[in-house]
């Protein structure tokens, strides 16, 4: 990342409108959303590790997510990482994770208190991560996501969980909560307010619209993996396509355009769409 100030990802989370945060899986991808025009770019934890053969939310891409974010740095926009649940059940060395990442130009991390075996971390312990990563990096945006609703299936646990879990957060020192799988109106509204930092929400399609969201006072909104399965499908359809010798190609780039993304810099206040969308 070049010439940002982590207080500018800060500001992105208090603007008039949430933060619409595209999550990339490489840099093409990163760097094609900057040029769209969006003022901060994610990553997604289930893009990086299936683009390289590996299980998402296993604790297992540690390497690969540290290579992304280096990859990242020269983009003229804040750059925020997903690290799962921190490759690690210590606080030392999930706090070593995200200094590194402060030395790449990284503005945040998401830090999830899901498990690679299906269940929650102690809530007691997530918050030490949370407090270490703080203490050790405190311009470090922490989105700390609990996953009470995205772990819980057709059956999530009562609120009151989440909203324990997220005031215990706030306490360790974490600057947003995030609530993948929240999708109920009156939930959200309720999440907003009764916690006291931005709540970010992952967005549902054929469920949430961002005009919606941000009536409810969400401040940051995330496609999580949803940019990268929609890539990924947009190719099997197109290889498809030309297998069954149907029209295709209309409005994808040409290869000089992609080129651009690497070979000439990206503008330092990229235009077009804004942070709503």
């Amino acid at each position: 990342m070049t010439g940002q100030h982590p207080t500018a990802f800060h500001a992105l989370h208090h603007a008039d409108q949430p933060l619409l945060l595209p999550n990339a899986w490489d840099h093409a991808s990163a760097a094609a959303l900057v040029a769209a025009g969006f003022p901060a770019i994610g990553t997604t934890s289930m893009g990086v590790a299936l683009a390289h053969g590996l299980p998402d939310a296993q604790g297992v891409a540690r390497d690969q997510t540290v290579a992304l974010a280096r990859l990242l740095r020269p983009l003229p926009v804040p750059v925020t990482v997903d690290i799962e649940a921190g490759f690690s059940d210590d606080p030392g060395a999930v706090a070593d994770l995200a200094e590194e990442l402060v030395e790449l130009g990284v503005a945040g991390v998401n830090l999830e208190d899901g498990r690679a075996d299906g269940g929650l971390a102690d809530p007691d312990r997530q918050a030490e991560l949370i407090r270490a990563v703080k203490a050790r990096v405190p311009d470090l945006f922490v989105n700390a996501r609990t996953d009470t609703h995205w772990l819980g299936g057709d059956r999530p646990p009562p609120l009151t969980e989440t909203l324990d879990r997220a005031h215990r957060y706030v306490a360790a020192g974490a600057d947003g909560i995030f609530v993948p799988a929240l999708a109920e109106d009156t939930d959200i509204a309720e999440v907003v307010a009764e916690v006291a930092v931005p709540v970010n929400i992952l967005f549902l399609p054929h469920r949430h619209t961002l005009r919606g969201l941000a009536a409810l006072g969400v401040r940051r909104v995330s496609t999580g993996s949803l940019l990268f399965r929609a890539a990924v499908h947009a190719a099997v359809s197109t290889a498809e396509a030309i297998r069954d010798g149907l029209p295709t190609g209309a409005g994808v780039p040409g290869y000089a355009r992609f080129q651009q993304l690497v070979a000439e810099p990206l503008p330092e206040n990229p235009g077009g769409r804004s942070a709503a969308g």
